[in-house]
């Protein structure tokens, strides 16, 4: 009972941190100019990428690895099979050509990197670490010179201006009520989870790894119903790279993260791959920069089927 007490207290408070951070995120993309998607490509992505970051972490230092590596890799593949799919089918996002020329490249070239960096010796060394941290960097910068002109408002009638103080204080709840309902949904969906006495690993790709995703589904659903698409595939494609750049990055440097259940590397890392390569075809099929309901059904079946097979 306590668990499942805890997963609706989560929830509820993602929810709402998932409004806040919204709110915050647009009236800053009018404070300073910027497009929104650049904001959720780095504000919002990082927010929401900061449970993904305290669990690996923690995890890492606890000494279990394939929760930190598992949590990243399932998040990764949640937030376009899941998240993705479930925004999609509640209503179709228009792409923009900066998705295919540069948004999408850079997540598989991320995606390529942490491959790289653990596949062949199943481990990702502070140096590794390291590089994905100034890759974050670079990948910032990136975004705050060369997309502002790359996206067109969508909805500017529904911006709302709003005073720095409160802009604060909507970023900082927001923030903070996505971390507080993660822990809380984490803790409980872990403690049911454990009863059944499921391997680290596959508790990381699936019981965690959703856990960590709700931030950015709440983000993304919000984002849908106020017509803030653009925030919605913005935050998706970022909270990925920041998943992968930042948390991996991060947590490497703090203590290397070694594989343990070798079936992340012949299975769950692959499924990633897939997942990131997925969103491309679905882009221009059937409808040219369009993700519409059927796309969405063909990512969260493609995530049913991952889930089946993982457990």
């Amino acid at each position: 009972m306590q668990n499942v007490l805890l997963i609706i207290s989560g929830l509820v408070l993602l929810i709402m941190g998932g409004n806040w951070l919204l709110k915050s995120a647009v009236a800053l993309s009018l404070r300073l100019n910027i497009p929104k998607i650049v904001i959720g490509m780095t504000v919002v992505s990082f927010a929401t990428s900061a449970p993904e970051l305290i669990v690996s972490i923690k995890a890492a230092l606890d000494g279990s690895p394939d929760l930190a590596l598992g949590n990243v890799v399932g998040s990764n593949i949640a937030n376009l099979g899941l998240v993705l799919g479930v925004t999609v089918i509640l209503g179709s996002i228009d792409v923009r050509k900066s998705f295919y020329t540069t948004d999408w490249p850079i997540l598989m070239v991320a995606s390529l990197i942490f491959f790289g960096f653990i596949y062949f010796d199943g481990i990702i060394e502070f140096y590794e670490g390291f590089i994905m941290v100034i890759l974050l960097i670079a990948y910032i910068l990136f975004l705050l010179k060369f997309q502002k002109t790359a996206v067109i408002d969508e909805a500017p009638e529904d911006d709302e201006a709003m005073p720095k103080l409160k802009l604060l204080l909507f970023l900082i709840l927001g923030g903070v009520g996505l971390w507080g309902g993660s822990e809380l949904l984490i803790q409980g969906a872990t403690g049911l989870a454990r009863l059944y006495e499921v391997s680290e690993r596959v508790i990381g790709v699936t019981v965690v790894s959703i856990g960590t995703s709700i931030p950015e589904l709440a983000a993304s659903i919000i984002a849908v119903l106020k017509k803030e698409k653009a925030i919605s595939l913005g935050n998706l494609i970022g909270s990925n790279v920041f998943n992968i750049f930042a948390v991996l990055g991060i947590t490497a440097m703090i203590t290397p993260l070694q594989v343990v259940d070798d079936t992340l590397l012949s299975n769950d890392l692959l499924w990633m791959l897939g997942f990131a390569f997925l969103i491309l075809p679905l882009v221009f099929i059937p409808r040219g920069l369009r993700l519409g309901w059927r796309d969405g059904i063909v990512l969260l079946g493609a995530y049913l089927a991952f889930v089946y097979f993982t457990i």
